[in-house]
């Protein structure tokens, strides 16, 4: 398990559903986000509900911490932002959850303690929650249906960790067990298929076939071709070379 040294604390506020808090742990999990801390939960605590909704991530609600108020969650933290999607009318910094997990980790990097506080399903935190916060976090979301469920706040907030530490990459190219092609490999392709097209008479008329010579070539490099793409695309020139031949 993580600490409070390496992660933010994620403190749910008098959260009011088993469900939500048990899926609020597998969201956190998912992100490599393991310690929870619980203030005054509506149905009691330890809840099965939480735990049947926790799957795999179980040993989140196994060891997160339980307090009967929220300075008592806070006690030990240096850093404190709060979750709202409402204007509040106080005086603080306001973040996105990126700049806000990115704020975290700084935090964190210099041995600060951060917690991040998420409210209560029904109507999120109070302004008396939020004005122990350093600073508030809040998501750019429709203004007609401003309200996130508590877990997929979580799992927004997250998310935004994970990717603050540099480790995603933007884009991938999954080539599945082959390799790109290699531009000799390229240029083989298309004087083969230049060949074969040739026979057929395929460059008419003369004054126009060096421009569709030209196309051609254009059209092979424009494409993304793997190894494989290049293997494919003359065993199947051979193969309708044959059956024509079969044919006459």
């Amino acid at each position: 398990m993580g600490s409070l040294n390496s992660q933010p604390a994620f403190v749910l506020v008098r959260p009011q559903m088993g469900e939500n808090i048990g899926a609020a742990a597998r969201a956190m999990w998912n992100f490599g986000l393991d310690r929870m801390r619980v203030v005054g939960p509506r149905d009691g605590w330890p809840n099965t509900r939480a735990v049947a909704m926790a799957s795999g991530a179980g040993r989140l609600l196994d060891e997160a911490q339980l307090s009967d108020d929220l300075p008592g969650a806070l006690s030990d933290c240096h850093y404190v932002m709060a979750t709202t999607a409402r204007p509040r009318g106080l005086t603080k910094t306001v973040l996105t959850p990126e700049a806000a997990m990115a704020e975290a980790r700084a935090r964190i990097g210099r041995g600060e303690r951060v917690a991040m506080m998420f409210g209560p399903e029904r109507a999120g935190l109070e302004n008396a929650d939020i004005a122990q916060a350093n600073a508030i976090v809040s998501v750019p979301v429709n203004p007609d249906f401003p309200s996130l469920n508590l877990a997929q706040c979580v799992l927004l907030c997250a998310y935004e960790w994970q990717r603050s530490a540099g480790t995603a990459t933007d884009r991938v190219e999954e080539l599945a067990g082959t390799s790109p092609a290699t531009g000799e490999e390229v240029d083989h392709l298309a004087r083969h298929y230049e060949e074969r097209l040739e026979q057929a008479g395929f460059f008419f008329p003369e004054t126009k076939a060096e421009g569709m010579r030209l196309n051609l070539r254009n059209m092979w490099s424009r494409m993304p071709l793997t190894r494989a793409d290049v293997q494919m695309l003359h065993g199947i020139l051979r193969q309708m070379v044959r059956w024509k031949t079969r044919g006459e």
